[in-house]
């Protein structure tokens, strides 16, 4: 199980949507990602788009502007 960290600040979208998307096309079951960013619209798409895919939103996470999202990849 790995950590996998995607630093999405200063990025609109849909780049911190797709780069998720790389990031969980790439991973292995039961990893954990972290995304970081500060676009409002990707702070709602991407913990939609995980429960679409049925991996596990950890936690939302906002300091001012910048929002932290961990989400863990469901088990095979």
């Amino acid at each position: 199980m790995s950590n996998i960290k995607i630093d999405c600040i200063n990025e609109t979208c849909p780049v911190p949507l797709v780069e998720t998307r790389k990031a969980i096309n790439n991973a292995s079951a039961g990893d954990i990602i972290q995304i970081v960013g500060d676009h409002s619209s990707s702070k709602k798409e991407i913990p939609m788009a995980v429960e679409a895919m049925q991996h596990e939103l950890l936690s939302i996470e906002e300091n001012g502007a910048e929002w932290k999202i961990k989400i863990k990849l469901a088990e095979d």
